[in-house]
């Protein structure tokens, strides 16, 4: 290996040769010899996935309409019927839900039990995320739920008549709550 230096006052450069290729360092007089990495090039453009398949689903589209204007067919401009669809069935849902406001009787009752459900369920998940960050709860948890669900199946699921007896008492609590029509 050759090694060729020049002294500055105040830093040093030196050209080595490695591999047949000289390469340079520099480092200062005051501290040790550095070596540095070169910087990596800027990453290429990623495109998000769903640009990827809008654009693939455009081109699908040139291309259907392409052959269909070939052979001579009209290709119109027409909203889609899932479109249309979702549309309607968007507008059924509010007329429903319009529909059983007004039915409502007490309706600040029903507004105070639908903020208190949210509150609940915002500071449920609040208490299940500090839960979570504990260290040991987390794995705990994951064996007793693992437990239960061999339990449930084992008690309820893996015999006929188990089943069965299930089935009903799932069947008698969908009456009691929706009653019976």
């Amino acid at each position: 290996m050759a090694s060729i230096t020049s002294p500055s006052s105040s830093s040093s450069s030196s050209s080595t040769l490695v591999d047949g290729k000289t390469t340079r360092q520099l480092a200062t007089a005051a501290s040790s010899q550095c070596v540095t990495l070169p910087t990596l090039p800027p990453p290429p453009a990623v495109q998000s996935r769903a640009a990827k398949t809008t654009a693939y689903c455009r081109k699908i589209a040139r291309n259907v309409a392409a052959l269909a204007t070939s052979t001579g067919e009209v290709v119109t401009a027409e909203a889609t019927t899932a479109e249309t669809s979702t549309t309607e069935i968007s507008s059924e849902l509010v007329q429903k839900i319009q529909e059983a406001w007004e039915k409502v009787d007490d309706k600040y009752a029903v507004s105070s039990l639908g903020v208190a459900a949210f509150v609940l369920l915002w500071s449920s998940t609040g208490v299940i995320s500090a839960i979570d960050r504990l260290p040991l709860f987390p794995g705990v948890f994951e064996l007793v739920g693992i437990g239960y669900t061999g339990w449930f199946a084992y008690k309820n699921l893996i015999f006929k008549p188990d089943r069965e007896a299930l089935i009903s008492k799932i069947k008698g609590y969908y009456k009691d709550i929706i009653g019976s029509s």
